[in-house]
């Protein structure tokens, strides 16, 4: 069985994915084969309902008169957007559109996300991307990692490799990190549990490993949970899997001030260091774990006292952005008044 998620495991995973080594096993052969068997009819209870491919969000959002900024969408079918039926409903087409309206600038969209991607497909993804010379990327990646059973460190390790290779090409990088699993319905206990579980480690890993990379992640997991659980006829589009327009719009919404901040279009006091005693800096491997249960959690490399890292490794920062008001109003509004052309 996997163990329990904290800041070693994170740490555990994400150094093997480094380093080499096949990090933490998913499975126990002993419940191979119910679980084999559950996930089977999960499958077809999913697979049942099929969906037309997303509409193809590329193009340019933003009426202003200036150098458009240039924003590359990489990953799998939630980072693809299917589900949904209009370009103005896609994740990339919402953060487009928002992105636009915080910089005053157009935003010239290019996605590549594949639906069933793997985090060995980000490769090929991110060579096509760089040929559009991103300016900002985001990646969605993890969920068909945890349902095909790949190691966790072999996930990460392609992860890294990706995010590295934007930021060598000066892209800045923000990751979504893994959604929980185990809030998708025809998952039925055990499965449901070690999926959420799963999930989580993998989602920690991630962050973990791009926050030391220099990039910045968003927990999507802990966002999809408990929202998703309580309203899963609103949050989920018709296949019980991907999410619905409301649901992209939530998360578009914990994603686009991480999109911003990367781009340094906050005010220059929000990314000012912090005081040691600042209650949102954890060392990374705590960071990492504290982001997998809180949801819309951004986390990004910290100083503290001047210092990158202290005797627990490396700093990190911890934000929750979420708005008061509904994200699905606030962000929908922003696509609605600045569509693709």
């Amino acid at each position: 069985m996997v163990g329990p998620l904290n800041a070693h495991t994170a740490r555990r995973i994400a150094t093997a994915a480094a380093y080499g080594g096949g990090g933490l096993s998913l499975l126990s052969f002993s419940l191979y084969g119910l679980l084999r068997l559950q996930a089977r009819v999960a499958r077809l209870s999913i697979t049942g309902v099929p969906l037309d491919g997303p509409p193809n969000p590329n193009g340019i959002y933003g009426a202003y008169r200036a150098e458009p900024i240039s924003f590359a969408v990489i990953g799998d079918s939630c980072a693809a957007g299917y589900g949904v039926h209009t370009v103005e409903e896609t994740p990339g087409g919402l953060l487009a559109a928002g992105l636009a309206e915080i910089a005053e600038r157009p935003v010239r969209l290019s996605a590549f996300a594949q639906g069933g991607a793997r985090s060995a497909d980000l490769a090929d993804q991110v060579d096509k991307a760089l040929v559009t010379e991103p300016d900002v990327a985001l990646i969605i990646i993890g969920g068909n990692d945890v349902t095909h059973q790949v190691r966790p460190a072999a996930a990460v390790r392609c992860l890294i490799e990706a995010v590295k290779r934007l930021q060598d090409a000066g892209c800045a990088t923000v990751v979504g990190t893994c959604p929980d699993l185990g809030t998708i319905n025809p998952i039925q206990p055990p499965l449901r549990w070690l999926a959420r579980r799963w999930s989580r480690q993998l989602a920690a890993a991630q962050t973990f490993a791009v926050v030391d990379a220099g990039g910045r992640t968003v927990s999507l997991g802990s966002l999809l949970g408990p929202e998703f659980a309580a309203s899963p006829g609103e949050l989920f589009s018709e296949d019980k899997f991907h999410p619905s327009s409301a649901g992209y719009a939530h998360t578009a919404a914990a994603i686009l001030p991480a999109l911003a901040g990367s781009l340094r279009l906050w005010p220059a006091e929000d990314e000012a260091p912090l005081p040691a005693n600042a209650e949102t800096v954890l060392p990374i491997s705590a960071a990492a774990a504290e982001a997998a249960y809180h949801e819309g959690t951004e986390v990004a490399a910290a100083t503290v006292d001047g210092h990158e890292s202290g005797p627990r490794g490396r700093w990190a920062r911890l934000r929750n952005r979420r708005r008061s008001s509904s994200p699905d109003e606030d962000i929908t509004e922003a696509a609605s008044s600045s569509p693709a052309r």
